[in-house]
């Protein structure tokens, strides 16, 4: 099994927002910027689908315009998003819907989409939750991808600190992007020493990687 030798660093972090209907579309937008950040694309489409229910279920049950929380955290290699009010009283219920139906759907299609979910009361308020399955193997590591383990082994071999490498866990990202951009410069140069045009090669580099990420991206929501 290939481990990751360049840790992600997936710190937790909140929200707080009112429970408004148009408020949702913003929320969503921030769930796919951390997403992102977090290098976990597969994960979008569903933390924004809990997202929406979840903030759906509050804005319904216990009122427009209530003080909430969204937090969202690695639980191991589970991401776990959590929507905090104040109302101890209406608690989210999984209850049987037919397609056609529009009330009650929410919680079932966050069912349905989670690994597991759940209610957590506290004094004064409640914590609705939700944990999402990455694929990863741990909470810092990166998805399964042939094409990132190979650069991580490129990686490996030409870093400016290879001794960094040896020992798992010990190269951050940021050391790593740095180590990166040198790299890709490096094969620029290559490029430029063996009489072909580097402008042209990164076109055509990005063009692969787009059209690359945007199957992957298409796959995921089949």
């Amino acid at each position: 099994m290939h481990e990751c030798r360049c840790e992600v660093l997936r710190k937790p972090w909140e929200l707080s927002f009112l429970a408004e209907a148009r408020e949702v579309a913003g929320l969503r937008r921030v769930m796919r910027l951390h997403l992102a950040t977090w290098g976990l694309p597969n994960v979008i489409e569903a933390a924004q689908l809990c997202v929406t229910e979840l903030v759906s279920n509050v804005v319904r049950h216990v009122g427009s315009g209530t003080p909430a929380t969204l937090a969202v955290s690695m639980r191991g290699p589970a991401v776990r998003i959590e929507i905090r009010d104040p109302d101890t009283r209406a608690l989210p219920t999984l209850v049987s819907t037919q397609v056609d139906d529009e009330e009650g759907r929410g919680m079932a299609l966050v069912d349905a989409t989670a690994e597991r979910w759940g209610v957590v009361l506290n004094g004064d308020s409640k914590i609705t939750w939700c944990e999402l399955a990455t694929g990863l193997d741990s909470a810092r590591g990166h998805i399964k991808d042939v094409r990132v383990s190979k650069a991580e082994a490129v990686l490996a071999i030409c870093s400016a600190s290879p001794e960094r490498w040896e020992v798992f866990g010990q190269m951050g990202v940021r050391e790593a992007q740095r180590d990166a951009v040198i790299l890709m410069a490096d094969l620029l140069h290559w490029m430029r020493a063996h009489g072909c045009d580097p402008d042209e090669a990164l076109d055509r580099a990005q063009v692969l990687f787009e059209a690359e990420a945007y199957s992957e991206d298409v796959s995921l929501q089949a």
